[in-house]
């Protein structure tokens, strides 16, 4: 729901209607954290929902645990990410990565004291998720309470806001479910390979792989909220050939991005799972899983700055249709069919993706 500012914060700063931005972020808070009240009591009930669903009873009871020491980073996440939006739309990006920087250094100390030292194990790490949530998103408060470089967005507290907050629904709701839409065909795709016949291999071997998705996601995410931005201002301004030239220059470096990415992927991937377990049959698996990522890698990327267009633009209702279609309508029943019918194992689940990808693309076009 906070991708809504990318549109409102990013045209009303191109526009130079400065102290909108901080009647915008007044807003998304209100509304993301009061969405965030009903998430919670999803994720507190997360075993049960999980046994319903058909999961192996002792990962669904390991997954709940984990999921209730989480609770309290969804509030946090919730201020963190309508504070990194209304930065992002004035470019003011230096300051989120200092504080990102510092967060990432104190959450692996937080971590190693609550897994390893307290003996909670996956809960510590859950609870340091959380404490690390609420450190990046109450530094980033201060940032925007005390800097000046905030002084002509953030200019109090406004009533102001509460007239605003039908108009930003109306916006961040199809934001909302374009992004959910994408990121539930993967958590499906997690609760389809633990109900593959090896779900104790099946299961890991997806996690990883969808771990090393996201971690090579961030370059091409990083992009995505850049052309963003730099579409939104452009557009507030009244320069639309200035934005499409930030689009066909984007475009190339995720296009550049991608190939090198894939390339190096491709070149160790008989050696990466290693990072994860010492298991070799896993290893041995993540490696094959590896060439497929590296090739949905590059479409991946594509879509990304695609997604960060139309979040710029303000074209979220679109977007919901089309991830609709592409990831729901047409990915996830081919993905059942293939592993299940067909019995192609967890391998064609990601090789899904990539097609699921292209199709997301060539709508885009």
């Amino acid at each position: 729901m906070a991708s809504a500012l990318d549109t409102f914060c990013g045209q009303s700063f191109g526009a130079k209607q400065y102290h909108m931005l901080g009647i915008h972020l007044q807003g998304s808070l209100l509304v993301l954290l009061t969405a965030s009240i009903p998430l919670a009591f999803i994720w507190a009930n997360a075993a049960s929902i999980l046994l319903f669903l058909g999961q192996d009873p002792e990962i669904a009871a390991e997954a709940g645990k984990y999921a209730r020491f989480m609770l309290p980073s969804i509030f946090g996440f919730a201020i963190q990410e309508c504070h990194i939006r209304f930065l992002q739309a004035q470019n003011n990006v230096v300051p989120m990565m200092i504080i990102s920087g510092f967060t990432t250094l104190l959450h692996i100390l937080v971590c190693w004291i609550l897994v390893f030292k307290s003996g909670l194990g996956n809960k510590g790490a859950a609870l340091a998720n959380a404490f690390s949530y609420w450190t990046n998103a109450l530094l980033l408060v201060l940032y925007v309470r005390t800097s000046p470089s905030c002084k002509k967005t953030w200019t109090g507290y406004s009533m102001e806001a509460f007239y605003g907050i039908r108009k930003f629904l109306k916006l961040s709701i199809p934001s909302a479910i374009m992004l959910s839409l994408e990121i539930w065909s993967f958590e499906m795709m997690v609760l389809l390979s633990g109900l593959l016949p090896n779900p104790k291999l099946e299961t890991p071997v997806f996690a990883i792989s969808l771990n090393t998705s996201s971690t090579i996601f961030m370059i091409p995410l990083g992009l995505s909220a850049a052309v963003s931005t730099r579409a939104s201002n452009e557009l507030g301004a009244g320069r639309p050939r200035a934005a499409r030239l930030a689009v066909c220059v984007t475009l190339l470096m995720v296009v550049t991005e991608g190939t090198v990415i894939g390339t190096a992927m491709i070149s160790g991937r008989k050696y990466w799972g290693y990072l994860y377990s010492k298991d070799e049959q896993v290893v041995k698996y993540v490696g094959q899983m590896l060439l497929l990522i590296a090739a949905s890698h590059l479409i991946d990327g594509i879509q990304s700055v695609l997604t960060g267009v139309a979040r710029g633009c303000g074209w979220q209702k679109i977007g919901a249709w089309i991830n609709l279609g592409a990831y729901h309508l047409i990915g996830t029943p081919c993905s059942v069919l293939l592993a299940f019918v067909y019995h192609l194992g967890g391998k064609v689940i990601v090789e899904l993706l990539s097609m699921i990808f292209e199709i997301f693309l060539y709508n885009r076009d």
